[in-house]
């Protein structure tokens, strides 16, 4: 491939329950191209089929463990993990069997994730045998461990597709960044520029894993992200014209499973401000570090839905502010935990407070959503399970043994928009929730401009959404679109 010819094509990612449906994929991305007359200048970054990473990993969201938390969590002689192993092959076969009609076929395909799968369970027997030596520390090999683990889902996916797609009439090929059965150590960039070499877009439609093995880890950088980072890299390093993300849904102002889907409006433009809004509220249009360099370099992101192959997406770049001010999405997250420190002491020493609190929560890799700071407190708003925050607040009261600490469970609901700076707009924000009987815990707004977030009770979540969404969104006649491209 050719780096020096520029803006001609697109990167695209497909996500994991798109993935699943492969005649969507097929005939709603592939065969409709959404800026170009040719099914080929793209590329397409895939994820795993929905489910699979999280019973490889761990369930994104209710943390119950996958084969890698089984392995890392077990004692020496626990042999679960060989029980969830076999699960998955049941698994990747039973797909497998939906997708490849032709025995031969089927054959093939599952050849070549068995020869994966029975690798990875070979590596992981003989770790967990050496490790029962008292000179090897399996923690040591963690990490690695989950990084070959990780690759699975997006090898199995990205050849399944590929094949798929050459059975169907297009010049598709697989393009392998798993670096399996290679010893070279490889930075992220340098492996995608290797891969590319041979890749003719004019004639050849790249089908490519989301995971990348590189020598310095992409999950002990990006963790579950690592998909999008590739997307992004890939993006910026061929130069692409625009880069594509491939949802389930659409960017929407709100929810429409808590606004109903008639309330609901797609969102035509915004910016990267909003998508790091977002990205904080654990509401991803994209890895707030993928969306860095597609900034950086002034690549467009369009965000599509697969079900939805005619109508435009979303359209997110750099410069972009809405013609008028408004409030576009309103966004939250329930099960937020508040981390609540007074103390009289804290009073001109706020800094090392802050500080020492910081170190503790990066330690146990707790995501911080937002805080708020006076002259003796400091409460963190954070993603975390109750695990954590008891021993959380064990270790600052034994830092702090004549502070108060409190801890209690709560939600975050916030107003998005490229340019929020509407006169009265808080208070109306305020009214609306007062009138629907909810107490707001604590507020903030930002010099910025382009959210303001309210910290209310779990229970008042889905109403303090509908609340807000009525009177800062549903009021304005927007049409089909918020902010049509």
């Amino acid at each position: 491939m050719n780096f020096t010819t520029m803006k001609q094509h697109s990167v695209e990612k497909i996500g994991g329950t798109s993935m699943t449906d492969y005649s969507a994929v097929r005939d709603n991305i592939i065969f409709k191209p959404s800026n170009s007359k040719t099914l080929y200048q793209r590329i397409f970054v895939v994820s795993a089929y929905g489910g699979v990473t999280n019973d490889i990993l761990e369930h994104k969201k209710s943390g119950r463990p996958g084969i890698y938390g089984l392995f890392a969590g077990g004692e020496n002689n626990d042999e679960s993990w060989l029980d969830a192993m076999q699960l998955l092959k049941e698994k990747l076969h039973a797909i497998n069997e939906k997708l490849f009609i032709d025995s031969e076929e089927l054959e093939s395909a599952n050849n070549f994730i068995d020869e994966r799968l029975n690798a990875a369970q070979t590596c992981l027997t003989d770790l967990q045998r050496l490790c029962q030596h008292g000179h090897f520390s399996l923690a040591k090999h963690l990490d690695s461990v989950r990084e070959m683990l990780a690759s699975i889902g997006e090898v199995h996916s990205a050849w399944g597709t590929a094949a798929l797609l050459k059975r169907d009439g297009i010049n598709a090929c697989f393009v392998d960044l798993s670096g399996w059965k290679e010893n070279s150590g490889l930075s992220l960039d340098e492996r995608i520029v290797q891969a590319f070499k041979s890749v003719d877009l004019s004639t050849q439609l790249p089908i490519v894993t989301g995971y990348v093995h590189t020598e310095s880890g992409l999950m002990a950088s990006f963790n579950r992200g690592y998909s999008e980072m590739t997307f992004s890299r890939i993006a910026v390093l061929t130069q692409a014209a625009e880069a594509i993300i491939h949802k389930e849904f659409h960017l929407s102002s709100a929810d429409p499973r808590l606004v109903g889907e008639h309330n609901a409006i797609p969102i035509g433009r915004t910016n990267y401000d909003v998508a790091d809004q977002l990205a904080s509220l654990g509401m991803e249009a994209i890895h707030p570090k993928a969306a860095k360099g597609l900034r950086q370099n002034s690549i467009p992101l369009r965000i599509k839905n697969t079900f939805e192959p005619d109508h435009e997406g979303t359209i997110i770049t750099q410069d972009y502010i809405s013609d008028s001010p408004c409030v576009e999405i309103i966004a939250g997250s329930k099960g937020i935990y508040v981390l609540e420190l007074f103390d009289q002491d804290m009073v001109g020493q706020i800094d090392l407070y802050e500080q020492q609190i910081l170190t503790m929560l990066r330690r146990f890799k707790v995501k911080i959503i937002t805080k708020d700071i006076n002259a003796n407190t400091i409460a963190h708003y954070l993603s975390a399970n109750l695990k954590t925050m008891k021993r959380l607040c064990k270790e600052l009261e034994s830092i702090y043994p004549d502070a108060e600490i409190n801890q209690r469970k709560s939600a975050i609901v916030s107003a998005i928009g490229s340019d929020m700076q509407v006169p009265g707009i808080l208070a109306k924000a305020v009214t609306a929730l007062s009138e629907q009987g909810i107490n707001v815990q604590a507020m903030h707004q930002s010099m910025r401009q382009v959210d303001m977030q309210f910290i209310v009770h779990e229970r008042d979540y889905e109403l303090a959404v509908q609340s807000l969404h009525h009177c800062l969104v549903e009021v304005h006649d927007h049409g089909r679109t918020i902010c049509a491209a």
